[in-house]
């Protein structure tokens, strides 16, 4: 059974700082991309951030510079570094694991709010 379990969501103020983890079964993990998605209220679940089993990083030009994915094949883990976080930054962030044959499996998903 695949299971992807999200971490380390919270409250924080514009500009601080969250570090996101997803622990997944080892079913899946190495030979999966793993990625960071994210929905706010009222609108679609959009792409974060990807990382590959090689290592290749694809962001969304939202967070280009801010945030930064990272995976620990030793593990099981991604995680996600979140800095200068802004109020649009706002939303539930869903752990992805998309496999070599192109299922997706995802996380139930961490609500991170940045607010003053």
């Amino acid at each position: 059974q695949v299971q992807l379990v999200e971490s380390g969501g919270g409250l924080v103020q514009p500009g601080g700082s969250l570090r996101l983890s997803c622990a997944a079964s080892e079913s899946i993990f190495s030979d999966a991309t793993m990625g960071w998605y994210r929905q706010a209220p009222g609108k679609q679940r959009e792409l974060v951030a990807t990382i590959t089993r090689f290592g290749g990083i694809r962001y969304a030009d939202s967070v280009k510079g801010r945030f930064t994915i990272s995976r620990d094949n030793a593990k099981n883990a991604v995680y996600l570094q979140m800095n200068s976080l802004k109020p649009e930054d706002t939303a539930v962030y869903y752990c992805d694991a998309n496999s070599r044959t192109g299922v997706d499996y995802w996380g139930q998903g961490t609500q991170v709010t940045v607010s003053s």
